[in-house]
């Protein structure tokens, strides 16, 4: 008998959509051509000189060269702490934070320490393409809740209650939303946290898109919109969109301290400690201005706008406005089946093949948010390469017939 040279557990999942039309974007123009990248979430700004000068004066220390406690440096878990309160409103102690190796790192701990086989998770679709790669390696099973862009990409209460069942565990929610930049109202956020706490839910919340709200729009997080859910929250979040810190990998977890304590032993045996330099350059960040952000949603806004304009000039393109993020999440299900430089399309995977094959460039099909007939494209990137890849996608899917 033979067995599996890879574990049925790994085995199983996928690659990251959204890092493999990253790298393929990369390695081409490496090769000398000219693409342009839609796909990586990931603001073209450096980080902030303060922020790095902190990381170099740590780096010269050598107290800062050996192991330090597995759940974060004490100072960083405090300015965490501090900065929950002033951000999202909810009041925590040091002892209920873990700082983890990016936010992706958060999210493993919070499902694997939440989560027994088979115990079910909603999870608002479109979504996040690693949210159920992480759900399911934990042993839980994703219940996919799917609100189109007729509805604003929003879930509902209702339907979220017809996904229920005795094994529903969490619902994880996520506003502002990576892939569709949708942005729950207040009004929406309490509704449904006070839903998910009747039901005796946990709720996972992923608010690193916090500081990225446009059109006046505000951002609420339910751990503050809906009391009623106690010590059955946890709040997930990191430095590396507010800050252009996606290298540094610092992510955290805020929840209660039965929960943090486990996580972080299961850390204690994945990683141990966050690099000691990136966790001082996050202790900059979180603790210093946000003046650099407040650039940075700027030029974002108007990369928005931008894009939106653009993208609803095509003709079979529906691309509601997001609200917050960077991205937008257009509707291309008028585009399939027709024919476009030869070839009919029929689902937003062979699309974005297509688009990356003639104009040279990489966008993320919807399939790796859920169903098929959207794409995502970041404009997290320049303007002059936006309008430039934009343009080139115009010119393509213009001749649709």
């Amino acid at each position: 008998m033979t067995s599996a040279r890879i574990s049925q557990r790994i085995g199983s999942i996928a690659e990251s959509a959204t890092l493999a039309v990253d790298a393929k974007a990369k390695a081409l123009k490496a090769a000398g051509r000219p693409v342009i990248g839609f796909g990586a979430g990931e603001p073209d700004f450096p980080t902030p000189q303060y922020i790095v000068d902190a990381a170099i004066e740590a780096a010269r220390q050598p107290k800062y060269h050996r192991y330090s406690p597995a759940a974060g440096l004490p100072e960083l878990r405090e300015a965490i702490a501090a900065k929950t309160l002033r951000d999202s409103g909810y009041e925590a102690a040091a002892s209920q934070v873990l700082v983890t190796n990016g936010g992706k790192q958060a999210v493993y701990n919070t499902f694997a320490t939440l989560l027994d086989p088979g115990d079910e998770v909603l999870l608002p679709t479109p979504y996040w393409t690693t949210y159920p790669e992480a759900i399911r390696l934990a042993g839980g099973v994703p219940v996919e809740v799917f609100a189109g862009p007729e509805q604003g990409y929003l879930v509902t209460v209702d339907q979220l209650e017809a996904a229920l069942t005795e094994r529903t565990k969490i619902l994880l929610f996520v506003s502002p939303s990576n892939p569709t930049g949708a942005v729950y109202s207040p009004e929406q956020v309490a509704e449904i946290g006070r839903w998910a706490a009747s039901k005796g839910l946990w709720v996972v919340t992923d608010e690193i898109y916090e500081h990225l709200t446009y059109d006046g729009v505000p951002f609420t997080s339910i751990a503050t919109a809906a009391p009623e859910l106690g010590d059955k929250v946890v709040i997930l979040n990191g430095v590396a969109k507010t800050y252009a810190m996606t290298g540094w990998r610092v992510g955290w977890m805020v929840g209660p301290a039965d929960v943090i304590k486990a996580a972080t032993n299961l850390q204690s045996h994945a990683t141990s400690n966050v690099a000691n330099v990136s966790q001082m350059a996050a202790l900059a960040a979180v603790s210093g201005p946000l003046d650099a952000v407040r650039e940075m949603k700027a030029a974002f806004d108007r990369r928005r706008q931008t894009m939106v304009k653009m993208l609803s000039e095509i003709d079979g393109v529906n691309c509601p406005t997001p609200k917050g993020a960077f991205y937008v999440y257009p509707d291309v299900r008028g585009l399939l089946g027709k024919e476009i430089a030869g070839v009919r399309p029929a689902t937003s995977a062979e699309l974005a093949a297509l688009i990356l094959d003639k104009v040279e460039v990489a966008i993320v099909p919807g399939e790796a948010f859920g169903p098929s007939g959207f794409v995502r494209l970041s404009y997290a990137l320049g303007d002059a390469d936006l309008a430039e890849g934009v343009g080139r996608i115009q010119e393509l899917l213009g001749t649709a017939k």
